[in-house]
């Protein structure tokens, strides 16, 4: 007697981009919390200085702050996603045979 039993299962598609990351308007992953971030301080920093010092000065402050956070973040991503220790010196190594 045969007691394999013939089920077929349901097919369902399968989205392909599950290993890369998430990707807006060129940022990829977690910069876009990083410009999100920054869009939120150069406005509420602009807020703060307007209603201080003035419409200029607020405008500048809001304009430096943009800039340095685009800069960083342009200089984060170049490095790539997850962030990597990069040791400046000289390593040596040694093997297991001269301990």
């Amino acid at each position: 007697m045969n007691n394999t039993v013939n089920t077929s299962y349901p097919e369902y598609p399968v989205f392909k981009g599950l290993q890369r990351p998430l990707e807006f308007m060129g940022l990829r992953g977690r910069y876009i919390t990083w410009a999100a971030i920054t869009a939120g301080c150069a406005i509420l920093s602009f807020i703060i200085a307007y209603s201080l010092l003035g419409f200029v000065v607020g405008l500048i402050t809001l304009t430096v702050i943009c800039a340095v956070g685009i800069a960083l973040i342009i200089l984060k991503q170049m490095k790539g996603l997850h962030t990597k220790h990069e040791f400046q010196g000289i390593l040596i190594y040694r093997r297991d045979s001269e301990i």
